[in-house]
Formats: C-alpha cells, structure tokens, sequence
C-alpha cells in the first residue's frame, strides 16, 4: 500500500548552520501500519484467507525531511522516504521494483511568496491536491477502487520530475509537473505530465486535476510497463491486462464538506488506457468512477465511516464493481490509534485479465482493493484489525 505522510508527527533534529541568520533541520519521521486481515473469496478456489497485512490505512515507511534558510525568504528543502513491509522487513516493491527510497526523493527550492519547485521521485499534482478530499485519505484502500485504476491509492509515483506548487490566492492553488523521459530522438516517450487546482472556503474544498503517463515508444508489441510513471498496476485482475497501454490518461475531481462533527465527500474519476498497434490488447479501455464517503467525528478521539465506490469499465469490456465500505478508527495518544475496516464487493460483466501469450476476456471477479486478491465468484469480503504507530 501507498500511502501519502500526512498528519504524521515528526521528531525534529535541528542543526545550527554556520552562515549568520541561517538555520537547518532535518526531521525524522514514519509510519508503522499493521493489522490482522480476513478475506472471503480470497484465490481462484474461493478459499478464505487468514493473515497479518500491513499498510492498510497508511503503508509502513521512514523518511528524512529538512529545510535549510538560505534568506529572503528563500529555503532549500529536501525529502527522502523509505516503503517497507512489517511482516518480512523487506523494502518497498513499485510495480516489481524494489527501491531504498521509492515512495519518494527529492530536493528543491520554496518562497512563500514564490512557491515551490522541486525534482526528483515525487507524487503528482492530482495526488497532492484530490487525494487528500477523499475516502482514501482516512481509510485507505479499503474505500477506493479495485486494482487502483484510477491512482485514487497512490499506486504510481514518477521519476525525472519537475514540480512547481503556487502560493495559494483567496483560497485557490495549483500545481503542474513534467517528467522527462529521456529517450534520444523520442521526447514524448516515456514521460508524463499532470497539473491540477484546488480551492478551500470555510468548511469547503475542491480539487480537480489530470495526469496522462506514457509507455515507451516501441515498434513490436510492448511486453509491459517502461516510463517515467509506475503506473497503477499493483493491484487485481481489473487492469493488469493494459500494462501495454500506449498511454494512460486520469482525470480526478474531488470535493468535501466539513459540518460540526460531519464530514461529507464525494468525487469522480475517469481513467483511459489507450491502445495501439503495439498493444496486447485491442481496444482503448475506461474506467469511470464515482464515490461518495461520511465520517462523523462520535468524540475527538474517535472517528467512524462509510463509503460507497462505483467502479464502471467500458471500451474494451464492460463491468461494474460496486463497494460498500466500514471504518472505525480511535486515537490512543497523539501517535498511536487502532482501526477497523472491511469492505464488501459485488462484480459482473466481463473483465480482461493477462495470460503467459496475451489476454483473454472472462467473467468479472470481485477484488476489494488494490491488494491484488482476486477470487473465483462475483462478491468478496475484506476484514482489518489493526494499530498505527506515527513517529
């Protein structure tokens, strides 16, 4: 699971620099997320699985951060983060790629007046600006969609990057990044590019944004994924069949509305695979996806939610994937909370799922999530208990 540090609560490190005026920090912080899962329907024999499972609401990870005052308002900042599993203590895997640093690495420059540019591994701007609006911010995977088909998981970071974040003005803010691919002779190979907005009054927030990731340029079938992106394909059945996509193309908009102890969410999403002559699959594929989420605050120490997800694939199949969502979450201190969350899910029509020479159409399958759990039948029930430590 790929989850974004936020609300984390950072042990700082603070280191005087030798230049008059000018003062450095770097922060270490990280998330521990771990809980005792149950699944229904849980492989092709419809067997129940009984396991521990980390990174349910947040994936387990250490970072480091820091800033240093280079004056006039000018600061140098930086941010290293580390994925790793609880359970075997291995690092994180994106899309088959086991990296120190994957979830993100980066170092730039910020104004307040200004802005802010940074480069390197990063999350794009419809991950920074809509995520944050939906189910997913509080709950995890449990309420966003099977396979992750939109990125609402934060399945996919990208390389290569550029991002600039504006000041916010009255309430509205945006953010645009490009990823060089780095091809000779072929520039739009392999890069991606995403921009979006946001704008917050009082109790209400909107954020609306797009990103568009490109595979490499090839003149015989491509046999997966190669780009600047990682791509969403970390999860079930419902998208592994277009990692050969020539492009996939997101389009997100989210917004929420806070009311005394009520929180109210909803958004949409329309994801594009895009297929060409060198693509092992025949037709361009969508899926389009509308939520809607309520959390009510029972005390300050606890939280409780539902959430409803509707998954719709068209184009080159045609199925729904409808979700209904639980959570519960209660702070034991500032740092450490204990959660539970399921998640029920009803599939039907026809999904494309990979083979060892291609692709073939075949029934849809329910899988709760992008944890890649994909049974035999049309329903499937996905169980959580587990703690959180933030440090």
């Amino acid at each position: 699971m790929k989850k974004l540090a936020l609300m984390l609560l950072p042990v700082p490190l603070t280191m005087l620099a030798p230049v008059a005026h000018a003062q450095s920090s770097v922060t270490l912080y990280g998330v521990i997320d771990e809980a005792f899962q149950f699944v229904h329907n849980a492989d092709a024999q419809g067997n129940n699985l009984y396991r521990m499972q980390g990174g349910n609401l947040q994936g387990s990870r250490w970072g480091l951060k820091g800033t240093e005052d280079l004056g006039g308002g000018l600061k140098a900042i930086f941010q290293l983060e580390s994925g790793f599993d609880i359970n075997s203590g291995k690092m994180g895997n994106y899309n088959g790629n086991t990296l120190l640093f994957g979830r993100q690495a980066f170092v730039g420059l910020t104004h307040q007046q200004y802005g802010t540019l940074t480069l390197g591994r990063q999350y794009d701007p419809v991950v920074d600006m809509v995520q944050p609006l939906t189910a997913d911010n509080y709950w995890g995977s449990t309420f966003t969609t099977p396979g992750d088909v939109d990125n609402n998981d934060n399945s996919s970071r990208t390389n290569n990057a550029i991002k600039y974040l504006s000041p916010q003005f009255a309430g509205f803010q945006i953010e645009g990044m490009y990823a060089f691919g780095g091809v000779a002779g072929a520039t739009g190979s392999q890069q991606t590019w995403s921009a979006a907005a946001s704008y917050v009054t009082g109790s209400f927030s909107i954020a609306a944004g797009y990103v568009r990731m490109t595979n490499a340029n090839s003149t015989i079938p491509r046999t997966g994924w190669t780009s600047t992106s990682d791509g969403t394909f970390d999860g079930g059945f419902q998208n592994l069949a277009y990692e050969t996509a020539k492009w996939v193309g997101i389009g997100s908009v989210a917004l929420q509305y806070v009311a005394g102890p009520f929180t109210f969410g909803g958004r949409y999403s329309n994801a594009q695979y895009k297929a060409d002559s060198q693509s092992l699959f025949p037709s361009n594929q969508r899926y389009n996806v509308a939520a809607g989420f309520v959390n009510y605050a029972v005390t300050p120490a606890s939280l409780i939610g539902v959430g409803y997800t509707w998954t719709h694939s068209a184009g080159d199949t045609s199925a729904t994937y409808n979700q209904v969502s639980l959570g519960g979450d209660y702070n034991l201190s500032k740092r450490t909370d204990v959660y539970l969350v399921g998640a029920w899910q009803h599939a039907n029509g026809t999904q494309r799922v990979p083979t060892a020479t291609g692709s073939i159409l075949t029934t849809a399958v329910a899988s709760v999530a992008d944890y890649g759990l994909n049974g035999n039948s049309s329903s499937q029930i996905m169980v959580s208990l587990g703690i959180r430590h933030k440090f």
